[in-house]
């Protein structure tokens, strides 16, 4: 079998910079091309082929694959919720063109793989809040839910239709102390722990008691890696995988800070996302993950905190 070469479309994103510097690790440098339409990244500085490229502008990742020898794609670019609502048609353009685009040149230039994350986002205010299920009722409220379910079930039916091996993630919220956050409704659970660090207080956008299902994102890129190295016969779900680790609330969080800093502590102001929060759910069951190719989380709140605070302080 022909030798991998991966191409990253949004490397320089929240998820982005850690999957490029973990694909690098696992096959090599020059092997994973990374890409994004801003200036490269500090932490991927160094590290391998660096290409400057709009996700819409299929012709030049047509031309990048055809070049390069391209064998798998990992289409990250999106605008995420928070901002996705402030700028409907723009997130819908980027989220949805970007892919359908993608999908054909898979089909047309025979990829082996193609990765497209999707998001708890895609659920809405009529799904089952608590262990949300793989197959359960899908009705998002916000573009960029809208986006990433419409996106699914392109996904499937690329496969289905075509054959072409695309599999993908409902990510939870992610939290990393690499990357700063990009625009989403759970962006409260990185924020403050640069603020417990910096000020000894935050106030949270959501109210005390918003629990959302969490990840830490080394957990986030093992189970990305660990989904696209699975044999392909273990795949039985097209549509995006429940993926999950654990659920906390902002005054958890706050509690869990206080164990390390105890002067820290917490207000809230409520805004626009806190109605974005309460549309999703609140724990999420991602058993059919678990069970197909056997996916587990490391992190949960206490040990995710201690190594937050750890590499904040240690990397200011």
């Amino acid at each position: 079998m022909k030798q991998e070469k991966i191409l990253i479309v949004g490397a320089c994103g929240q998820i982005g910079v850690e999957l490029t510097l973990a694909l690098r690790k696992q096959y090599s440098n020059n092997q994973v091309i990374a890409s994004d339409i801003r200036e490269e990244h500090e932490l991927l500085k160094g590290t391998g082929p660096y290409l400057t490229i709009n996700a819409t502008d299929i012709k030049a990742v047509a031309e990048t694959v055809q070049k390069e020898g391209i064998t798998q794609i990992y289409l990250l670019a999106a605008l995420l919720s928070a901002t996705g609502e402030k700028m409907p048609m723009k997130a819908w353009d980027i989220n949805m063109n970007s892919l359908l685009q993608i999908l054909e040149l898979g089909v047309e230039q025979k990829l082996h793989k193609i990765y497209w994350p999707s998001s708890i986002a895609v659920f809405g205010t009529t799904t089952p809040r608590q262990d949300t299920p793989q197959k359960t009722i899908v009705e998002p409220t916000t573009v960029y839910g809208i986006s990433k379910y419409s996106g699914e079930l392109w996904c499937q039916y690329y496969q289905k239709r075509w054959g072409l091996d695309v599999r993908s993630l409902r990510y939870p919220g992610l939290i990393s102390w690499k990357s700063a956050p990009g625009g989403g409704t759970t962006d409260y659970a990185v924020e403050i722990y640069h603020e417990a660090l910096k000020q000894q207080k935050y106030t949270s956008f959501l109210s005390e008691n918003t629990y959302l299902p969490m990840m830490y994102m080394d957990d986030a890129i093992r189970g990305t890696i660990e989904l696209m190295e699975a044999p392909i016969e273990q795949i039985k779900s097209r549509m995006a995988y429940n993926l999950s680790a654990m659920s906390f609330s902002p005054k958890e969080i706050a509690a869990a800070i206080q164990q390390h800093i105890p002067d820290f502590t917490i207000s809230y102001a409520p805004d626009f996302r806190q109605q974005i929060a309460d549309s999703w759910p609140q724990s999420i069951d991602d058993s059919a993950a678990r069970n197909d190719w056997n996916w587990k989380h490391e992190f949960d709140l206490q040990k995710m905190t201690a190594t937050m605070l750890e590499n904040l302080s240690t990397h200011k």
